[in-house]
């Protein structure tokens, strides 16, 4: 890798003048627009920025995506929010094989750019490949791989860009759901995460973090300079490399997405719930295994939103209003629970627990925030112990 980036900026050199200026006007730059792959991580598709100096034979592509495994504690920066990711530039050939590899499409839209906002855009994507600038705080939503071409290709054009406004705003929820429609449990594991401020209506710009939403505004984007002229931002299209569904299924391989959907998973683990009440009305028994289990999950995953509300940097996550049922008090309350249940005595756990969970049941359709498939039947799963308890407690003494 460093004989490779270090082979790049040899090329680079030759290419720039002393003040950093390209050399001569044979400089083409081009979006490229990634289709989805298989995977967690690619399954919005990818954004790149190439650069061809067709005198020299340079042909590169500029990548807003790269982040460090080898980063010190890493996973812990990452559940934070506070991911670095960096720009780094790639012989044209090797980007596009490693999406061929995917079986993933790449279209390119050459710019309508000017020599002299071309030779800029390549200095400024030069400057921001120096180690002191390459790295930038990577904000999944407002400040990806994707916005930030975009915000070069702006800051070198001579002039304003403007994008043509949609007919309809989506909310970040729903573009992500676009892009996970394909799988279930994916989307879930966002809508369990992202809080009520995913569903706010977005504003034109704010739906170009994904790469198809990009392509699809640049399309139509002018260009406007100082005389209110104006010019395509895009001067032509093509398809390099197109899907390709047999590579697609050979790079999914070794993934894992479970058959069952996730409201057939809750609506199976509802059933068993409510199969459990029956066996403890029928044989006057409170199996409080059963709680030790739910609480110590629903505890647990109280943590993981309660530390991403309160301490993460990631968007959004700080209005979940899932925390009113996934919070941490189960964990402080399993000894409290299991000790009343072996004793046979009135909890108030239990009628607490009650009153929580009906509230969130009864009041979810004017929540302003839209909930994963999974969110109602786990509630209502959760609900079936108080319940369970208190018709034990109104249940008349069994008759000698």
């Amino acid at each position: 890798m460093k004989k490779t980036f270090l082979y790049i900026l040899i090329l680079i050199s030759t290419c720039m003048g002393a003040k950093g200026q390209a050399v001569g006007d044979s400089i083409v730059a081009s979006l490229l627009t990634c289709s989805p792959g298989t995977k967690s991580y690619s399954l919005y598709g990818h954004t790149g920025l190439r650069i061809r100096n067709l005198t020299q034979g340079l042909d590169l592509v500029f990548n807003y995506g790269v982040f460090n495994f080898q980063r010190p504690h890493f996973t812990w920066h990452f559940i934070l929010g506070e991911c670095d990711y960096e720009v780094a530039a790639y012989p044209f050939d090797a980007f596009v094989e490693e999406y061929a590899h995917r079986g993933s499409s790449v279209v390119e839209q050459q710019f309508n750019l000017t020599p002299e906002e071309t030779n800029r855009l390549f200095s400024l994507l030069v400057i921001n490949c120096q180690p002191e600038n390459k790295v930038y705080r990577y904000n999944f939503l407002q400040n990806n791989c994707t916005t930030k071409a975009r915000d070069i290709v702006e800051q070198a054009v001579v002039g304003e860009v403007r994008y043509e406004e949609a007919q309809e705003h989506p909310t970040y929820r729903q573009l992500l759901h676009e892009m996970t429609e394909d799988y279930p449990w994916s989307e879930v594991g966002n809508d369990l995460l992202l809080g009520a401020a995913c569903d706010t209506v977005l504003s034109d710009r704010a739906t170009q973090f994904l790469p198809g939403q990009l392509m699809e505004y640049a399309a139509r984007a002018q260009i406007f300079d100082e005389k209110n002229n104006r010019r395509p931002l895009v001067a032509r299209t093509s398809v390099l490399l197109e899907a390709n569904a047999h590579q697609r299924q050979l790079a999914s391989q070794g993934g894992w997405e479970p058959r069952v959907s996730p409201l057939v998973a809750g609506l199976m683990a509802l059933a068993a719930a409510l199969l459990v009440m029956l066996v403890e009305y029928l044989t006057r028994r409170q199996l409080w295994g059963i709680d030790i289990l739910l609480m110590l999950l629903q505890g647990l995953a109280g943590v993981l939103l309660t530390f991403m509300l309160l301490f993460s940097q990631h968007p959004t996550v700080d209005s979940n209003w899932q925390v009113w049922v996934f919070n941490p008090l189960p964990l402080l309350c399993i000894v409290w629970v299991v000790k009343c249940a072996i004793r046979q005595q009135r909890c108030l756990y239990h009628y607490l627990n009650l009153l929580v969970l009906v509230l969130f049941v009864v009041l979810m359709p004017w929540i302003p925030q839209t909930f994963s498939a999974l969110t109602l039947p786990l509630a209502l799963v959760l609900l079936t112990r108080p319940v369970s308890y208190l018709i034990r407690y109104n249940r008349k003494p069994k008759e000698a």
